[in-house]
């Protein structure tokens, strides 16, 4: 077969543009991206063999081989791992063949520094060589295949594959040196990158040079050691390599389950968020082992779905090694490890929120609206995580916790308090919270999706029930207004033009609203648009009608201010003859103002336009 000479994908290009001009600020790193996808080829390879076991043969031990040669310029690191064919080889360095491509974009800012943590997570650390190499050539032989594969690029946008006799399975990237860059050929330098940055990976990194070989690193998985032989930085690196990551670890979990199960967990929370954390399919990304022997990094069944930013590695003694997928999913045992895995993650995560110096509200920020998805999915589990949340609010821009707006409950009071939307800085001006505001009642400020789940699943917070401004009736007559406040109030319109004037709005809107009524949740706004029980909230509704465009909106409830002074002019005006027709426009023109203050389209734009110029002329 010829060469084949085809060109990379857009993103790939993009992505080389980043790496090779400015991504990595120690261009060493290069060699632990590339050492840490030899051992996953390894482990893979292991994985595969325990149910195909010819996919070895011939192989000998697995491990690394790091060859520097001065004469030729060019360092070769080699693996004798799965492998890889044209297939493998096209998709994996020439495309970003894999969930999550649009948002990883999406997310690219194209500051380098910035954009060098999205791309580590992404997987794509092959791309470093291009750092110090002006010229990669891999060839491989994909484990139980005959048939060897070359892919070579200067990575300036296009990369040829041709057919290459391979002897042995597995992947060699030799990478010819930009000028300037022979420091990479010393066996001294890369001695010390290997101790410093893969000194954890559990088999031989051997390197070859002046006629000898030397194993260079421990070879030892680093979670079976004893946690006091382990420094910082070697759980450092270790998160670098299992989360294909670039920043530290915000949290460190090391730890040995005895009894009924015994197993090991090196467990990571990062510090920054992943890009595919929100990514519909919600998988979980910790490495399953067992005994050692690497089993799948895809096991849904070790994590519940609201704790998959969590990184590291699970290695059990008791789980059989020749797991298939319909095992995993049925086992006993992986039910229990994943008992014990979040009994101890919720565990630390209490001890950092307790800690005033922990940061905790710094993870909260990153990772807050993850974990509340436990509160809709996980009931044994809900107080523990309730314990953990914490929220900002009408009278704290530092998010406090539910214990906190307990103490801090008005006389009175009988519910917590919330309104949910899209920004933090709109839903301060919402009309909604007026009264609220007025009285000193604290009300939750949610943005996050999944808060207009978990409080219809939570319902109640120490025996308080959870309550929406932005729902049903008011319940503020039962709190007393501050002193200060409570003569300042202008007086209410009489009830009976109150009455005129609701009745004469019900029969200018029909069925553009399910009711009119008067407000206690208002102070300084004419009007306000509210849910009924039951009802759809308006913010769901809108992230609704985002996917399924086109509905039909139901029908809200107009609540109107009967101290405002427009409202007492309009309720004086309402009791004389032909006040239907005179409201009719008013009636109108205030459903579209309150329409418009909740984010709403409006139906009648054109409507609008020509009620406001109408009522603008007559007050002329």
């Amino acid at each position: 077969m010829a060469e084949e000479k085809l060109s990379f994908q857009a993103e790939v290009s993009k992505l080389l543009d980043i790496v090779v001009h400015s991504l990595y600020s120690n261009k060493e790193i290069f060699l632990r991206e590339l050492v840490s996808n030899a051992s996953d080829a390894c482990d893979r390879l292991r994985y595969a063999a325990l149910t195909q076991p010819e996919l070895t043969a011939g192989g000998g031990e697995y491990r690394i081989t790091i060859t520097p040669d001065k004469a030729a310029r060019t360092l070769t690191i080699a693996d004798n791992g799965i492998g890889m064919n044209r297939g493998d080889l096209v998709d994996n360095l020439g495309t970003i063949a894999r969930s999550g491509t649009a948002q990883f974009l999406t997310q690219l800012s194209g500051d380098a520094k910035k954009d060098v943590s999205l791309i580590g997570q992404f997987g794509v650390g092959f791309y470093s060589a291009f750092m110090i190499a002006d010229r990669v050539v891999l060839t491989s032989r994909k484990a139980g295949e005959d048939q060897g594969w070359r892919w070579s690029s200067d990575g300036l946008g296009e990369f040829a594959v041709a057919e290459e006799a391979v002897a042995e399975r597995g992947t060699r990237i030799e990478l010819h040196l930009r000028s300037g860059e022979d420091e990479f050929l010393e066996s001294h330098r890369i001695r010390h990158i290997i101790k410093t940055y893969s000194d954890h990976i559990a088999l031989p990194v051997v390197l070859v040079a002046d006629d000898k070989e030397e194993t260079v690193n421990s070879a030892s998985a680093l979670w079976t050691r004893q946690k006091s032989e382990i420094t910082a930085d070697q759980y450092k690196e270790f998160y670098h390599h299992v989360a294909h990551a670039f920043d530290d670890p915000w949290l460190t979990i090391h730890y040995k389950a005895e009894g009924a199960i015994e197993y090991t967990g090196l467990l990571f929370v990062p510090s920054q968020k992943p890009f595919d954390i929100f990514h519909p399919d919600r998988k979980q990304h910790l490495k399953l082992y067992v005994k050692r022997v690497f089993i799948t990094d895809d096991c849904a069944e070790l994590l519940p779905s609201y704790l998959r930013f969590l990184r590291g590695v699970v290695d059990s003694q008791d789980l059989p090694l020749n797991l298939s997928r319909e095992m995993l999913q049925h086992n006993p045992l992986l039910a229990k490890i994943k008992t014990g895995l979040v009994k101890r993650l919720l565990g630390e995560l209490k001890k950092k929120a307790e800690d005033a110096d922990g940061d905790y509200l710094g993870f909260w920020n990153t990772f807050g609206a993850v974990l509340k998805e436990g509160l809709y999915e996980d009931f044994d589990r809900r107080e523990e995580l309730l314990d953990l949340c914490r929220f900002r609010t009408t009278a704290s821009d530092q998010p406090i916790s539910l214990a906190t707006y307990v103490e801090r409950m008005k006389e009175g009071q009988g519910a917590v308090y919330y309104i949910t939307g899209d920004d933090i800085d709109m839903l301060k001006k919402s009309p909604l919270l007026e009264g609220y505001v007025a009285k000193g009642v604290e009300v939750l400020l949610l943005t996050d999706p999944i808060d207009e789940f978990w409080p219809n699943a939570v319902t109640a917070f120490k025996e308080k029930p959870l309550r929406s401004v932005a729902q049903g009736a008011s319940e503020l007559s039962a709190v007393s207004a501050p002193e200060e406040t409570s003569e300042a109030r202008p007086e209410p319109a009489a009830g009976d033009q109150m009455d005129a004037l609701i009745a004469a709005f019900k029969l200018a809107l029909g069925d553009q609203v399910k009711d009119v009524r008067n407000s206690e949740r208002l102070t300084t706004s004419a009007v306000c648009l509210v849910a009924d029980d039951g009802d759809v909230s308006m913010h769901l509704e809108r992230l609704l009608r985002q996917h399924q465009p086109g509905g039909k909106r139901p029908p809200r409830i107009l609540e109107v201010n009967p101290r405002h002074p427009l409202i007492r002019r309009l309720a004086a005006d309402a009791v004389g003859d032909g006040a239907a027709d005179r409201l009719a426009d008013p009636a109108h023109l205030l459903l579209d103002q309150a329409r418009i203050v909740e984010g709403e389209a409006l139906p009648d734009a054109a409507g609008f336009a020509r009620r406001l110029s109408e009522v603008l002329e007559r007050a002329v």
